[in-house]
């Protein structure tokens, strides 16, 4: 499979009221053991909703959906989504044939959402990816589709001129989809509008390793975490991490230093990692004092990083897969205001 990248939530240290609604949509075709199509929707970088082709039923992730939407909103979501299923098998094997592919394991996706700030404010987004690359994205203050493949031309001539779907689907993204994040976050408002401040910890296997900086147990997921030198930001040698979630619904982010041996060992009380977070009144910091060894098994924050990892690793089969130089997310749904929209119309990409 092509390379992928796990959706990099909390790109920017966000305000305490932005919130927002992302759904992910996979096809996958070729032999894998796999679900040929899943659905995952997220509020605020956590997941609510699921779909897959080998249930085949959309189910609740999250307490506060299951106590607050009945059996028509699930029957309504599940019967759109084997739809969409049916369109998305159309849509790789289109894709395959315009790349001119017969074998192998390759990925359809697309992306949709919008975001709320506490100002007012808001965002829409919408694109498709193929094999782990952009393919079509919107622009969405022109409405008018990018194609960054040659293959995607011909899907973006024929959806530019579609008015009245461009026009929809900025209803959509403007209104219909702000009213969900409304609603869902008053729906969860005790678990999505908390402020749980972030543990940091600066881990080193050995004098001539990398140097971890880790925040775990924070909440909501977006967190700025910086190294810095002589107090001074630095950005040489450093790897920044997905943020990841823990299995409490909270979050964890790493930021990796990986400087030569010499220097860490000359210059290693001039570093140290710096973290801000909604949920922490002041700046978080953790310098070479701090340092722990995650060397053994019986190192709790190695565990920790382990499990999570695998966790991701699941999100990813779960349909949160991303590609490089992602900038959006993806389509709108059905007019049917009176159920949630997690259905892009089951969109052929024809």
């Amino acid at each position: 499979m092509q390379q992928v990248l796990l959706f990099l939530l909390g790109a920017h240290l966000a305000y305490a009221g932005t919130h927002s609604l992302r759904y992910f949509y996979t096809a996958v075709s070729g032999d894998i053991d796999f679900p040929e199509f899943t659905m995952v929707g997220l509020v605020d970088g956590g997941q609510f909703i699921y779909f897959d082709s080998k249930k085949m039923e959309a189910v609740p992730k999250t307490e506060w959906i299951r106590q607050n939407e009945g059996a028509d909103y699930w029957d309504i979501n599940t019967q759109r989504l084997i739809a969409t299923h049916q369109a998305f098998k159309n849509n790789i094997q289109v894709a395959k044939e315009r790349f001119n592919q017969s074998q192998g394991v390759h990925t359809f996706q697309v992306m949709y959402g919008c975001e709320l700030e506490d100002d007012g404010s808001t965002r829409g987004y919408w694109q498709y990816g193929y094999d782990g690359e952009d393919f079509l994205s919107l622009d969405k203050s022109t409405l008018t589709w990018t194609a960054t493949k040659p293959q995607a031309v011909i899907t973006k001539n024929k959806w530019d001129a579609d008015n009245a779907d461009r026009q929809y689907t900025k209803s959509y993204l403007e209104n219909e989809c702000i009213e969900w994040v409304k609603k869902y976050v008053d729906y969860g408002k005790d678990t999505l509008e908390r402020k749980d401040a972030p543990e940091v910890f600066m881990l080193q296997k050995d004098p001539s390793s990398p140097v971890v900086c880790q925040a775990t147990g924070f909440y909501p997921s977006n967190i700025m975490m910086t190294w810095q030198k002589n107090k001074e930001e630095h950005f040489e040698d450093v790897d920044v991490g997905a943020t990841l979630t823990n299995a409490d619904g909270t979050f964890q982010k790493t930021v990796t230093l990986s400087v030569k041996p010499e220097e860490w060992k000359n210059n290693k009380e001039a570093y140290r990692c710096v973290v801000q977070h909604v949920g922490a009144k002041n700046d978080v910091i953790v310098t070479v004092k701090d340092i722990r060894s995650n060397e053994g098994s019986d190192n709790t924050i190695a565990i920790i990083v382990g499990c999570v990892a695998a966790v991701a690793l699941l999100a990813v089969i779960a349909g949160l897969i991303y590609w490089r130089r992602s900038n959006g997310y993806g389509k709108a749904s059905s007019k049917d205001t009176d159920s949630e929209q997690s259905d892009p119309r089951a969109v052929e990409v024809k």
